[in-house]
């Protein structure tokens, strides 16, 4: 599961909202950044905010679970939650990032993550770098490189909004 650097970094760039709202990239959502089920003038109780997270923090453990073949310490792990919980899972099982990290390739993950921080506007179709993913992504490749101790476990090999990366 992911350490609490990166459940404050989650909370933190989220934030709660207790009634739904669009986000920039159009998508419904409420509580801690949560999109399934949204619908306009929802509204739930702090409570409840966190349990979505919750929920939504072990969706997307279990995605990085699953996806990543190496050893990460548990920073670089909550870093990649943080990520595959802010692009989606389908993103990140086809990124790049994903393919040079399980080719051993530890050192381009910052420089990857600093790719994703564009959205699709939804009035336009325009794609447009956000300086909020731009602040996420600085504070994820942080989090990243801050030395931790090794997870307790090793990463098995048997194991809302859209958002894009640059070209």
């Amino acid at each position: 599961m992911m350490n609490e650097s990166g459940l404050k970094l989650v909370k933190g760039f989220e934030g709660c909202e207790l009634k739904s709202y669009r986000c920039p990239a159009g998508v419904w959502t409420i509580g801690y950044g949560h999109t399934k089920n949204v619908v306009p003038d929802q509204t739930i109780t702090e409570e409840e905010a966190e349990e979505l997270l919750r929920s939504d923090m072990e969706e997307c453990a279990e995605c990085v679970d699953r996806s990543v073949k190496v050893p990460l310490t548990e920073n670089q792990f909550s870093a990649l939650v943080s990520f595959v919980f802010n692009l989606g899972t389908g993103s990140f099982q086809t990124s790049t990032l994903l393919k040079k990290l399980n080719a051993g390739d530890y050192d381009a993950i910052p420089m990857e993550l600093a790719r994703w921080v564009k959205a699709t506007d939804p009035g336009t179709g325009v794609k447009k770098t956000l300086p909020g993913l731009v602040r996420r992504r600085a504070a994820e490749a942080e989090l990243w490189l801050t030395k931790s101790d090794p997870k307790a476990f090793e990463n098995s090999a048997h194991m809302p909004q859209r958002i894009e990366a640059d070209s």
